[in-house]
């Protein structure tokens, strides 16, 4: 196969980067998540030492980049491929042929309740949950979780973001009044608890639930509720046209709600896409700003049942930067 045979629709498709270096190519490894376990590190390593220059590249969507392989390896390295595609079971059209897609990206979280001790979920498997609701997928979209509010996974810069939230649930049995929960949620929060009486009370209005009260509090006066809750952005963008930061649509929100939304994206999508978008991959953000945000909501929340803690904002309003050039006045 030579160079000039190559498509490159193809093989970006097939998540191969095209490369400054002539005759060369990139392979792009999918990790839902992040959550790259020792096995599918030992099998990077062993492809780019087989293939490609000895490095691999940690893309800024948890994934993984394989620099300096031959475009005529390029099938090869698919075959490679195959065994992390298994790991995490993503879902293929057709095995042995590396991944089937590659528009919708690397779906990013940071370490969630596995690891971290503010988490309120576990973010890596909803990430794989969703992973396997979505792909193969060639849309331009983008996705985050993370799972508290110190957001670490910066979800407001993608299309959807996902933070976790927890109701904090309150034994007044247990509380000896020492106000660490009221001193912590002011100074790492956003200040919801307050002593009345010598116990404490919680702003359920102010409260965004992040679960800083429960982390902090000594005697376990405070814990999380059994249920997990979603705060859920929309519409955040980097690029080149009109970057801009997500703006909240519901709180409280369950998982269900949560998945609904993300897999009712892409009906919306087909739907209003433009047919002469390049390489079919038009960014989800810039068809809502042509068809105006109440089409895209209607198809988001088709069959989507609330809960009764949910709460969806009244207005949705994405700012963007509008500059004067003073040098011409």
């Amino acid at each position: 196969m030579g160079e000039l045979d190559i498509n490159i629709g193809d093989l970006k498709k097939h998540a191969f980067r095209v490369s400054k270096h002539r005759g060369e190519t990139a392979a792009r490894i999918r990790i839902p998540g992040g959550a790259a376990n020792t096995k599918v590190l030992q099998k990077i390593v062993e492809i780019a030492d087989k293939y490609g220059d000895g490095t691999v590249n940690i893309t800024n969507r948890q994934g993984v980049e394989i620099p300096g392989i031959r475009l005529e390896d390029m099938d090869a390295v698919k075959l490679e491929i195959q065994p992390i595609i298994d790991e995490y079971e993503i879902v293929q059209a057709e095995k042995n042929t590396g991944f089937d897609s590659s528009g919708t990206r690397n779906i990013v979280a940071c370490p969630g309740s596995t690891l971290c001790p503010f988490g309120n979920y576990d973010t890596k498997g909803l990430a794989l949950k969703i992973d396997h609701m979505i792909f193969p997928n060639d849309r331009h979209v983008k996705i985050a979780l993370t799972g508290c509010s110190n957001d670490c996974a910066k979800v407001r810069m993608d299309d959807y973001g996902i933070i976790g939230m927890t109701e904090p649930q309150y034994n007044k049995d247990r509380c000896v009044t020492c106000l660490q929960c009221v001193n912590m949620c002011k100074r790492r929060s956003v200040g919801a608890l307050k002593e009345v009486n010598g116990k404490i009370v919680r702003d359920e209005k102010k409260c965004i639930g992040c679960g800083v009260c429960v982390h902090y509090c000594p005697t376990r006066a405070w814990t999380r509720s059994k249920e997990t809750y979603y705060r859920i952005f929309l519409l955040g963008r980097t690029g080149k046209k009109n970057p801009r930061m997500a703006e909240e649509f519901i709180k409280w929100a369950d998982e269900d709600t949560v998945l609904k939304i993300i897999k009712n994206g892409y009906a919306y999508i087909e739907e209003f896409i433009d047919p002469n978008a390049v390489e079919h991959k038009e960014h989800i953000g810039y068809i809502v700003d042509r068809t105006g945000f109440e089409k895209f909501k209607e198809y988001i929340m088709k069959d989507v049942e609330l809960g009764p803690k949910a709460e969806v904002s009244k207005t949705m309003y994405w700012s963007g930067k509008d500059y004067t050039n003073y040098g011409s006045h």
